[in-house]
């Protein structure tokens, strides 16, 4: 297979077709009137391939024998510039943790440009690459911690079937980098690593919020026709957007984005940082930091320290969030459409899809082809059973299939459940009581299901394998030695979420008792 690298099809319609900063040095300041600036990454000692992914290297064209070349991995660690990449930190806005932060823009990511493939036109981006003009006071890099978690979570998603930002490839760079992972004032200095990101593109909610807080209501219009041209062109007038196209592109992003609330909720994932700058207008999941899978179900629990007081951001309140978010978006729009109640019906039908798409997502994890509204209080009522004691959330819906509703022995916790409790103790003749009141309903509304059988239907809407936090560290804790065939393994696993995989066991097991205050596995912060 070939290895060139200089001759791939780069079209980069984002730095082509949109305004560009004028100014050229890579210094911090404040960019008006323009959405990116120019920027080469920053070269690194001895960058190493750590691992890549086929599947994003096949739906980018790009062979193995290219992957592995010295010049990919070059331009990977950001060390080179590939004939036909034109490198840029985009600019955006946000509201963090609820308040207006102004301009954030990529602090640490950069992008190489478009690449074209049969699989459509794809954006490039290496995070951990360096500073750019929006990195504050950081220094752009990113840990090898942090690195794998995204690596390997973006790939684990994708096959859970949550849309997604993909990871092409994971670089050591040779070089440490300085983080104070609690800022508790104790820096340590760790490896650092780059991941290649891939996704349609990096346009996010805050992207528009930007232009529109400074009142540059031509900057906010070209970035909306870009965006509606090249992603959006099933729209009335996509070329030549109006009002009506304008409405009905923030429409569709608020029905994307309930779509991928609801995946993310019936999964168990916590974004961990649901700001506007964090929310794609693909309704993909983007911007992998302080992220956890929920094992014990806890709506409450969130995996960002710096959201440890106010739990804005925890599992339970995830979709509400994102509605709000979306009211910013609204906002941002406002100048292009001057009428507010398109926007009150796109957010109203937010609201709407969330509410059916999490009665389906929650029929096929319990066997219902067909949820009705009726199975609502089926729903709420096994939820509030989990809650009772210290359930793991993945095995009990993955283990409920294997419950004979028909045979279960007395008053004891079904044997198929056992290994979801993490505290046995906890269960007492209450929860027993409730629990099997909870089962004797499921039963009569399972008993008369035409085919395919609840089981075959559950298998397929409950994963045996989440990239748990404690899994993650396992793999970062091998890495930082130097071992990164846990690493393999591990994705090999996430490859296939759904499937048993006899002999794997191992990494579908609940979270240990070290993991459960160990940092890495219980929370985690917004450093890199």
């Amino acid at each position: 297979m070939t290895t060139d690298v200089g001759r791939l099809p780069w079209d980069n319609s984002f730095t082509d077709e949109l305004p560009a900063d004028p100014e050229e040095a890579n210094r911090l300041r404040q960019v008006l009137g323009a959405l990116f600036s120019r920027v080469e990454p920053t070269p690194v000692s001895a960058p190493s391939l750590i691992a890549y992914s086929p599947e994003v290297a096949g739906l980018l064209g790009l062979s193995d024998g290219q992957m592995r070349s010295e010049a990919m991995l070059e331009a990977l660690a950001g060390n080179r510039v590939l004939p036909g990449m034109d490198t840029y930190a985009m600019s955006y806005g946000g509201h963090q943790f609820g308040n207006w932060a102004g301009q954030l823009g990529d602090g640490r990511a950069i992008g190489l440009g478009e690449l074209r493939s049969s699989g459509g036109r794809w954006m490039l981006q290496l995070k951990g690459a360096g500073p750019t003009p929006y990195s504050r006071s950081a220094d752009g890099r990113a840990v090898l911690r942090s690195s794998i978690r995204e690596y390997l979570c973006s790939e684990a998603m994708h096959v859970l079937g949550v849309p997604t930002t993909r990871a092409l490839s994971l670089v050591g760079t040779g070089d440490d980098v300085v983080r104070d992972m609690f800022y508790d004032g104790h820096p340590e200095a760790e490896p650092g690593a780059i991941v290649c990101r891939v996704a349609p593109s990096f346009i996010r909610l805050g992207s528009f919020e930007l232009p529109t807080s400074r009142g540059d209501i031509e900057l906010l219009r070209k970035l909306a026709d870009y965006t509606i041209r090249h992603f959006f062109p099933e729209l009335a007038n996509a070329t030549d957007p109006d009002r009506r196209t304008y409405t009905e592109f923030f429409d569709e992003v608020c029905r994307r984005t309930a779509d991928l609330m609801v995946d993310w909720m019936r999964v168990g994932f916590v974004h961990g940082v649901m700001n506007t700058d964090n929310l794609s207008v693909h309704g993909i999941t983007i911007d992998y930091g302080p992220y956890g899978w929920l094992e014990d179900f806890d709506p409450g629990w969130t995996p960002n320290t710096t959201d440890a007081h106010m739990k804005r951001y925890q599992y339970g309140n995830q979709p509400g969030i994102a509605q709000w978010n979306l009211l910013r978006f609204a906002n941002a729009l406002y100048p292009l459409i001057d009428d507010a109640v398109p926007f009150q019906e796109a957010l109203d039908g937010y609201a709407e899809r969330f509410t059916t798409g999490y009665r389906r997502a929650w029929g096929a994890k319990l066997g219902l082809v067909a949820p009705a509204a009726g199975d609502d209080d089926l729903f709420e009522d096994l939820a509030k059973i989990l809650q009772t004691v210290e359930t793991d959330m993945p095995i009990f819906y993955r283990h409920l299939a294997n419950v004979d509703l028909d045979d279960r022995t007395g008053d004891a916790v079904p044997p198929a459940l056992v290994e979801a409790y993490y505290q046995p103790e906890q269960i007492n003749g209450a929860y027993l009581t409730h629990l099997h009141a909870w089962l004797d309903r499921y039963r009569d509304r399972t008993a008369a299901l035409a085919p395919p059988d609840r089981k075959t239907v559950m298998d397929a809407a409950n994963p045996r394998y989440v990239l748990r936090n404690y899994i993650a560290q396992i793999v970062i804790d091998a890495a930082t030695n130097g071992d990164y065939s846990v690493l393999a393994d591990v994705h090999d696993v996430l490859r296939r979420p759904y499937d048993d995989q006899p002999g794997r066991e191992r990494w579908a097991q609940r979270r240990p008792e070290w993991a459960r205050v160990r940092p890495g596995c219980s929370m985690l912060s917004c450093s890199s």
